[in-house]
């Protein structure tokens, strides 16, 4: 299979030349790589013409086009046409040296997949477990393996709000387990959510659907509402052999009062795209989960370690709650 990766990135040179350095020992090579750099200086543009990679491609683009989504449309329309698959990486992964030979036999495996996402292995600490395990109700325990759940979790537990379907699914009421809660098994799993940083698709895909503009900027959760789309017109896995280090560069990240605001404002926009008409009981359970959740970030205010971002990203919560009365968000239209 031809195969294309895009890597959009922004400020961040020196995460990116370690990514392109990972992908340049793969055992299967891209066929076409494109960096779509949406930068306010030269500096990703400098450290690419000092290290030479093999039919990479480098577009700095202007504001109009800048902004992850932006960037990722304006990718898929530099696309060879020749290629079969295109791939996405976050310029801040590193790559495992069969990961795109495990991505691309997964096409091989099932045939209709028009996505596959690879697994992420240094962000959770997964153990083993007996058989017949019983985990406890600080635990999450899914085929065969344990990872310790985090303290939103075991109170939404408690609560009764926690997700009723498996990681990579999303509930009625949204506010779902993300794949980053499936093991590391080496196995594919089929899910309707991929993360937009570690994914690919079928060139198909994109001659009906696209990324969407109303994630503007950071691009928070523009992944599950490509991906909730894509699961509407067919199958979505995730191989969890085509492994890879995601390592979090703090640069290009917004305010800690803009991201609690995106937080909620896209979790609604996403939860409509996958529910556009949720009944009483998903309305309360999604409502009742988002203030929830605030009202911990206001916790960590006194227990947290980072006083000043907990209390500004849980204003942004609050603010984007409220906001949702007067001026709910538009979805686009396919």
């Amino acid at each position: 299979m031809k195969f294309s990766l895009i890597i959009c990135t922004y400020m961040r040179p020196e995460p990116l030349l370690k990514l392109l350095q990972s992908v340049h020992k793969q055992t299967i090579y891209p066929d076409e790589i494109l960096i779509i750099d949406g930068s306010l200086n030269n500096e990703t543009e400098v450290i690419i013409s000092q290290n030479q990679f093999e039919n990479l491609n480098y577009y700095l683009v202007d504001n109009a086009n800048r902004g992850l989504t932006k960037q990722r449309n304006f990718g898929i329309n530099k696309v060879n046409n020749t290629m079969e698959i295109v791939c996405f990486l976050d310029d801040d992964t590193i790559l495992e040296t069969d990961y795109f030979k495990n991505l691309l036999d997964t096409y091989n495996l099932f045939p209709e997949a028009l996505g596959v996402g690879g697994f992420i292995t240094n962000e959770v600490k997964w153990e083993k477990t007996p058989e017949n395990y019983i985990p406890t109700i600080n635990e999450f325990y899914f085929d065969g393996w344990k990872r310790k759940d985090g303290s939103r979790f075991i109170l939404r537990k408690k609560l009764n709000l926690d997700s009723d379907c498996p990681p990579g699914f999303s509930p009625l009421f949204s506010h779902g387990r993300s794949v980053s809660f499936l093991p590391p098994t080496d196995k594919i799993y089929e899910v309707e959510q991929l993360m937009g940083g570690v994914s690919s698709f079928k060139k198909s895909v994109f001659e009906k659907l696209s990324f969407s503009e109303y994630f503007a900027g950071y691009g928070l959760y523009e992944d599950a509402d490509f991906t909730l789309r894509v699961a509407k017109t067919g199958k979505l896995y995730i191989n969890t052999a085509a492994k890879l280090g995601h390592f979090h560069a703090a640069s290009g990240r917004p305010n800690q009062y803009l991201y609690g605001k995106m937080v909620v404002r896209n979790g609604w926009y996403v939860w409509r795209v996958k529910n556009s008409n949720p009944n009483v009981k998903s309305r309360l359970k999604w409502n009742a989960i988002t203030i929830l959740l605030t009202l911990i970030r206001f916790t960590n205010v006194i227990t947290g370690s980072d006083k000043k971002a907990a209390f500004t990203e849980a204003m942004g919560r609050t603010i984007g709650w409220w906001s949702l009365i007067f001026n709910k968000p538009v979805l686009d239209k396919e």
